[in-house]
């Protein structure tokens, strides 16, 4: 072999090896397109996404999944109520929840945010809004004022106060939150009766109210949230009304080819009794689920079961 034919054969290998790499590690070289690595870059690009909990976005055959803390494994101890995962938050932050009494020391705990690099921006305390003194869950209460973020996300954390000092006790609720401007809100639909507009009680003629909530991606989730709190003084003057009774969660939310699948706690139906109120809580769940283009179908579930729910 000469040494012309040698060079060639050369180059030839080196272009062979760098096109590999290129098709196995850097397609977007290739062809023009990014590649994505994560679940926001999923939703950025258009893709589909299941509103189950936590969502999903797929695209090319992978399933990316959105990051939501640790809230689901931490929700026997601590659950922040008024905030959600990925949610936008702005200073001065007001935090609610429910903790049980020994993630409490003197009646508070601390609580802090950070932004994505680990940077803390605000420390507030909590505190027990009730006798911390036991095991059972007692509500708390904290204002955190912070500092503004040089990224866009970041993670709000509700730390066990522990004493001891020992860290084998150390324990933490960690919840991705978004920064965002003060004042970027969106608006909701939630369903009631009203006794004034339907004097009749036709039942499941519901009828929407509109709630403004921070801006979230979670839209379905967050409407449902709002029903869940009932009425307001003002809306009750107006003759608004829920049948859905007090102390109502929601265990998970899946919303897939049209189909929304919503699973809630044993309190739904907790002595609810008589064709009426069970086909208006059904109206409530549906109608506030309906009002978004992605759902054509309501599946209402208690703890997982379907059948025999909500009967007269």
């Amino acid at each position: 072999m000469n040494n012309k034919s040698f060079i060639i054969l050369i180059v030839a290998i080196i272009l062979i090896v760098v096109g590999v790499y290129l098709w196995v590690e850097k397609p977007s070289c290739l062809f023009g397109t990014n590649k994505i690595n994560n679940f926001d870059e999923c939703v950025a690009a258009g893709n589909e996404v299941l509103e189950s909990y936590p969502r999903q976005c797929r695209t090319d055959g992978q399933v990316f999944v959105e990051d939501i803390g640790n809230i689901l494994d931490k929700k026997d101890l601590i659950m922040v109520d008024n905030i959600t995962p990925n949610q936008i938050v702005t200073s001065p932050l007001k935090i609610s929840g429910e903790a049980r009494g020994y993630w409490f020391f003197e009646a508070s705990f601390p609580i802090k945010i950070e932004d994505s690099n680990g940077n803390v921006l605000g420390i507030a305390i909590a505190q027990a809004q009730g006798d911390w003194m036991t095991e059972d869950f007692v509500p708390f209460k904290a204002d955190l004022t912070f500092e503004n973020s040089e990224t866009q996300k970041g993670n709000l954390i509700l730390i066990k106060d522990n004493p001891t000092g020992l860290s084998e006790n150390d324990d933490e609720l960690r919840m991705p939150v978004v920064f965002g401007e003060p004042g970027e809100t969106m608006t909701v639909n939630v369903y009631f009766n009203n006794n004034e507009l339907d004097p009749n009680i036709t039942c499941t003629e519901v009828f929407p109210v509109e709630r403004d909530i921070p801006k979230t991606q979670a839209v379905g989730r967050a409407a449902l949230e709002e029903l869940l709190k009932g009425t307001s003084v003002v809306e009750q003057q107006g003759g608004y009304y829920t049948n859905i009774n007090p102390g109502v969660t929601i265990n998970s939310l899946t919303i897939e080819d049209g189909v929304a699948k919503v699973d809630f706690n044993e309190q739904l139906e907790n002595q609810v009794g008589g064709s009426c109120k069970v086909s208006a809580i059904r109206s409530q769940i549906v109608e506030t689920l309906k009002q978004f283009p992605t759902v054509d179908e309501v599946v209402i579930a208690i703890n997982g079961r379907t059948e025999d729910i909500l009967q007269p």
